[in-house]
């Protein structure tokens, strides 16, 4: 039981996913990097089920929105490895006109309910998730309200008007 640097997982990782493995950073330590869509489960089951690296916990999934980028929806992925004591972060970003992506309930039962979240507040689709439904929004709800398609302030309120302040 040991820990795995990060300039060891990088090596890994890119000599078995090359130039689907990118934006590498380590910010506060924490290794972080982009995968794609296509290769998102493949590299999840490798993480977790690969005899020296044993990212056996899944932490967290969730989303952010960038309006500005084609791909503007990206889903990040927390993962740990008690064995090393690691964590990584891996960030798949995908158009919001196909926000598709496979699910990770076939490797960790914890990921339904953190899909199942994801979906209701951001919208993403995970392909194979075996219940797919709000989990905290009511059903008949329309829009995704994590996304960033919204004012940030009612353009009605007449408490933050100009002229209160004397401007």
């Amino acid at each position: 039981m040991g820990k795995i640097s990060n300039q060891h997982l990088i090596e890994k990782l890119t000599a078995k996913y090359g130039e689907q493995i990118s934006a590498i950073s380590e910010p506060y330590g924490l290794l972080t990097f982009e995968a794609t869509r296509t290769v998102i489960s493949d590299l999840l089951a490798f993480l977790k089920n690969d005899e020296e690296l044993k990212f056996n916990f899944l932490t967290d999934i969730t989303a952010i929105h960038y309006p500005e980028k084609e791909n503007a929806l990206g889903v990040i992925y927390h993962l740990h490895s008690f064995y090393n004591n690691v964590r990584i972060r891996i960030k798949v970003f995908i158009p919001v006109s196909d926000p598709t992506i496979p699910t990770a309930t076939v490797l960790w039962d914890g990921a339904n309910w953190m899909e199942r979240e994801t979906f209701d507040f951001f919208g993403i689709q995970f392909i194979g998730h075996p219940d797919l439904r709000r989990i905290l929004n009511v059903d008949d709800m329309t829009v995704f309200p994590m996304r960033r398609e919204y004012p940030l302030e009612d353009p009605n309120r007449v408490d933050k008007k100009d002229y209160f302040f004397g401007r």
